[in-house]
């Protein structure tokens, strides 16, 4: 590679080593001018790129903000960020702290940095972003997060298009889908894309036989050895049942000792639970797995952490991880899981427990993962793990410059096998979606510095709106297709007078109308002779004219015939002989007299005439008359028009005058009149579907932008929008950072915390932003009447907002937390950790997570417009109270 093609920095003296194909394409691009998207595996080298953009901005006199989806990230990108460039140069933004904020590389959430975009006008560069040359959207495929995602759709959108961005995401399957998004809302972009992976993985099974390799040779399809054999009992190979038992899952010890025996550890060992991963290392025993000079290493920095935060060990964490075991999960206090994490960057810890927030981004990459089970609980049952689940996890192995292979080990269990095992490992990542949805704090900014038409346009311009554009792409040629036909029948209709089609398709409609009304009127008459016909055929003799048609004499049109005798029949009625119009004798039963008319005038019939002697006496017997029946025959008369009633005849004169006009109606002479009101139909029918699509097509593509605007009706409900410009109120809401900031804004407005002391209004605000997902947790504390007492006056307030919201269907939460928040008083006023975690069945790193949610924003309140003095003057109070150790995030 011409490394003059980099004019901008000399590439080896940044990076002493050889780059991948892929990070020199990126660097190219940048160098270009372009925004990068780049895809590849976790541990592949991304990182280097963003750190490429830093160089040459520092270069250059500019800045970069680097962005990460959470707080542990964008500390460890401090750290690490510090010693490659020196603290001078680094600051952090989050939601509680800022350090260095005017530095030139800057790292920070990318809620922060989407936050500081709203107040920017569209297309330019707003106070907060002068000098930013590149902004590095880290862990980019995070857009696929069911809560927060959308806000890297929304950082996107919003960003100036002078400033370049370096977009790193793992391995997704339409990645030139985002980056064909990205280039049309944003600038030139390129995508860089890299299945390579420095250190390939090995994937294995392991069930209580031992440890197999997953995939065949080709590592593309399972292992042939762990496949069943027709006929055999062997299971394993997926999760069920053998010879009627469950299978197992090889025991904890057995898996630990097989890696130990094969040199795959230090493991990162993944289960779904946090009791589990605790259970685990409990279940471990008194396992050793550092040899004397790693023991002396871990005794070392264990006991200098527990010096210096003597609060922070916990005796079923500390003795295990002498012997380089350790659990890391969201329950664990932080500051212990920092100890962990830099324990197995340093290889001490050979194998650690974990949740699957651990595979979210934090830099611990091992030489195995170990994937307990293949399924998960989640808040819509339980499932399989994704692919890109199961991908985040297992490019986890592998550690870039220290090992050659990385090995994945998937488990068998009672429910899975090497089956699915070997699905997920060779499966392909999955899509990113979008989870773009407009927010009351996003309508109130936007429409606090843009118009409702540019607020359109930026909503329209969403992830979300492309995908959809693209899915709804063929119905719109679907549409375009129809809205042809239309045209084109509507010009052969043209030279049509419409007056005069319309006069005629009205004449045809009522001649059918009187038609089924003269078929009608038939059918009554038809149905009233019948009545009759019974009790008259029983006084009929020999010479009374009828009409047969029947069972016995099944003809198109009745036959009309003369009764010439009457012979006993099987039942009660006898059997009727008969001579008809054709001269052919019948032989029929009473049903099969359709007409009797007894007003004509009887034929004279010999008293000897009778058919044939052959001819037997049964009904459905018929035969050919001879020349004197034949003189009788022609005597017959035509019986269609006799009887007929006179309503039946004046309907028949009418339906024939109509007829008549039809006749004489100019497009009837046409000869194509039916061709035309088929056309001119189906034009009718072919409009009405092309407005019901139109319909439907609109309602999709317009989605996200009814959201925006039902918000907006909530809003003015609430009186924080004064026709579309934000009021006080909205103005408080607007400058929220929450999960429902109208709901925050309502009631940090109420009046009900102004009076509050510092440590009630920490519980009280502890309240608005704390959910308790787990209807059994406990605290042993009381909650004071003051906090209750304002509390209680919000409840009125937040049934109006969830009757609205349930309304308009929106759906964010609209916490009220009594039973949890006494915690947080009570740490306020100076109880000791460990007394705190005693009173309480939360785990400890669940109750920082309380305590920072609540010191988020009590951090927030000091900063936002038209709230009361004494509010904003407690809150302060109340974040000192509540800010000491371990809640407190310590950046060194």
């Amino acid at each position: 590679m011409n490394l003059q093609l980099f004019s901008e920095l000399n590439l080896k003296e940044i990076f002493p080593f050889e780059l991948d194909d892929f990070q020199l394409a990126a660097i190219r691009a940048l160098n270009a001018g372009h925004s990068v998207v780049v895809c590849a595996p976790t541990g592949s080298g991304k990182t280097l790129i963003g750190e490429y953009a830093i160089y040459r901005a520092l270069s250059r006199g500019k800045r970069v903000f680097y962005t990460t989806p959470l707080k542990a990230l964008s500390n460890q990108k401090l750290r690490d960020f510090r010693d490659r460039f020196g603290a001078d140069m680094v600051g952090l933004l989050t939601g509680d702290a800022s350090i260095n904020r005017d530095a030139p590389i800057l790292v920070m959430t990318t809620e922060i940095f989407r936050n500081m975009l709203y107040g920017t006008p569209i297309g330019e560069v707003g106070t907060s972003l002068v000098d930013v040359e590149a902004v590095v959207l880290d862990e980019c495929h995070y857009m696929n997060d069911r809560q927060r995602g959308t806000v890297w759709e929304e950082s996107i959108i919003y960003c100036p298009s002078e400033v370049q961005l370096v977009a790193l995401s793992a391995t997704i399957a339409n990645s030139q889908q985002l980056t064909d998004w990205i280039n049309q809302v944003h600038g030139p972009t390129e995508l860089i894309y890299s299945e390579f992976r420095p250190v390939p993985l090995e994937f294995y099974f392991c069930n209580p036989k031992g440890l197999f390799p997953l995939l065949d040779n080709n590592k593309s399809k399972i292992n042939p050895r762990l496949k069943p054999k027709p006929g055999s009992s062997n299971a394993y190979a997926k999760g069920g049942r053998r010879n009627g038992a469950r299978l197992e899952a090889p025991s904890l010890e057995f898996t630990i000792s097989r890696l130990a025996a094969k040199d795959m550890l230090p493991a990162i060992y993944f289960i779904f639970s946090r009791r589990g991963c605790d259970q685990a290392v409990a279940n471990i025993g008194n396992l050793s797995l550092v040899n004397s000079a790693e023991a002396a290493q871990l005794q070392q920095q264990i006991d200098e952490f527990l010096a210096r935060n003597p609060e922070a060990g916990r005796a079923g964490q500390i003795e295990p991880l002498y012997r380089g075991i350790a659990a890391h999960h969201a329950g664990i206090l932080p500051t212990w899981k920092g100890l962990v994490e830099e324990l197995f960057q340093q290889g001490l810890i050979k194998v650690v427990f974990a949740t699957e927030t651990l595979a979210a981004g934090i830099n611990m990459p091992a030489r195995t993962t170990v994937i307990s089970t293949l399924s998960k609980r989640t808040d819509r049952g339980h499932r399989l793990l994704n692919p890109s689940e199961f991908l985040q996890m297992a490019g986890r192995a592998g550690r870039r410059g220290m090992d050659k292979l990385g090995h994945v080990v998937t488990l068998q269990t009672p429910f899975e096998g090497a089956k699915e095992a070997a699905y997920l490992a060779t499966a392909q990542p999955d899509p990113l979606v979008s989870q773009f949805t407009p927010s009351y704090g996003m309508v109130l900014n936007l429409l606090q510095t843009h118009t409702l038409e540019e607020a359109k346009e930026l909503v329209e311009r969403s992830f979300g709106q492309y995908l959809a554009t693209l899915y709804l792409q063929p119905h719109y040629e679907s549409l375009a297709h129809l809205q042809g036909q239309v045209a084109q029948i509507e010009a052969q209709l043209q030279s049509i007078d419409m007056e005069q089609l319309a006069k005629y398709e009205k004449l045809r409609q009522r001649i059918k109308v009187e038609r089924q009304l003269l078929k009608t009127l038939h059918e009554q008459a038809q149905e009233a002779r019948v009545e009759q016909l019974g009790l008259t055929l029983s006084f009929a003799v020999s010479g009374t004219l009828l009409s047969l048609r029947g069972k016995h004499v099944p003809t198109a049109t009745p036959i009309p015939a003369v009764l010439v005798a009457k012979s006993p029949g099987s039942g009660q009625a006898p059997y009727l002989i008969c001579l008809g119009q054709d001269n052919r004798w019948y032989v029929v039963m009473t049903s099969d007299v359709v007409d009797l008319y007894a007003e004509l005038p009887r034929l004279e019939i010999a008293s000897d005439l009778l058919p044939p002697v052959e001819m037997p006496l049964k009904p459905g017997q018929s035969r050919r008359g001879n020349q004197e029946t034949a003189a009788i025959a022609l005597a017959i008369p035509e019986t269609a028009e006799l009887n007929i009633a006179p309503e039946v005849l004046a309907q028949q004169a009418k339906v024939a005058a109509l007829e008549a006009q039809l006749q004489a109606h100019p497009l009837h002479k046409s000869d194509t009149p039916a061709t035309i009101l088929k056309r001119r139909n189906k034009s009718l029918q072919l409009q009405a579907e092309i407005a019901e699509r139109q319909e439907e097509l609109g309602q999709l593509s317009q989605h996200h932008w009814e959201e925006f605007l039902h918000l907006i009706e909530i809003l003015q409900r609430f009186g924080c929008l004064n026709e579309l410009v934000p009021t006080h109120l909205g103005q408080v809401a607007a400058a929220i950072r929450g999960d429902n900031e109208l709901w925050l804004g309502l009631a940090l407005v109420s009046g009900e915390f102004d009076q509050l002391d510092p440590h009630h209004l920490a519980a009280a605000v502890a309240a608005l932003v704390t959910e308790n997902t787990r209807p059994d947790s406990w605290v042993r504390y009381v909650l004071s009447s003051e906090v209750e007492e304002a509390l209680a006056g919000l409840r009125s307030t937040r049934r109006q907002l969830f009757q609205l919201q349930r309304r308009y269907n929106v759906a964010f939460p609209i916490w009220l937390e009594y039973d949890l928040v006494a915690l947080v008083e009570q740490w306020a006023l100076g109880v000791e950790w460990l007394e705190l975690c005693a009173n309480t069945s939360l785990d400890e790193g669940d109750v920082v997570r309380l305590l920072r949610r609540t010191l988020d924003l009590l951090s927030q309140i000091p900063h936002i417009p038209y709230l009361s003095e004494a509010l904003q003057r407690n809150a302060y109070r109340a974040m000192q109270l509540l800010d000491r150790f371990p809640v407190n995030e310590i950046v060194e």
